[in-house]
């Protein structure tokens, strides 16, 4: 093996031992990407928690401003969700909390049998420190 080649094995071998998270190593036209296990990605102590609501704002789905409107209350209402949420997590099985995404998707729902409006689909994670 050459020198380079050992050079850049000893490099990707460092950042896999030293780094939770993927790591890239980037030589001229290669690229490397490191992914270590998914137990190395759980953090000592914490554990991550997923909810997941799904929710109706009735209103109409064209562009209006009263639409826009839906579409607003509908996202406010899972942000709110998820605000409030580690005031939950810490009320039952929390010592800490932190919010680390929100995923929020909106869909018109309309037809002639149905009502009118948004269904709304949030999902978020959260990294906790178990109490």
């Amino acid at each position: 093996m050459t020198p380079f080649k050992l050079s850049f094995l000893a490099a990707a071998g460092l950042l896999f031992s030293l780094a939770p998270a993927a790591a890239q190593v980037q030589l001229p036209g290669q690229r490397l990407v490191i992914q270590p296990p998914l137990s190395v990605l759980r953090m000592e102590g914490t554990v991550r928690v997923t909810t997941s609501v799904n929710l109706f704002v009735p209103g109409p789905t064209d562009e209006s401003d009263d639409a826009q409107k839906s579409r607003d209350n509908a996202r406010r209402m899972i942000y709110e969700m998820a605000a409030h949420e580690c005031d939950l997590l810490r009320g039952t099985l929390a010592k800490e909390c932190r919010l680390e995404s929100v995923n929020v998707n909106i869909g018109r729902q309309f037809g002639v049998q149905q009502q009118e409006g948004y269904n709304a689909t949030g999902t978020m994670n959260f990294q906790i420190t178990p109490k």
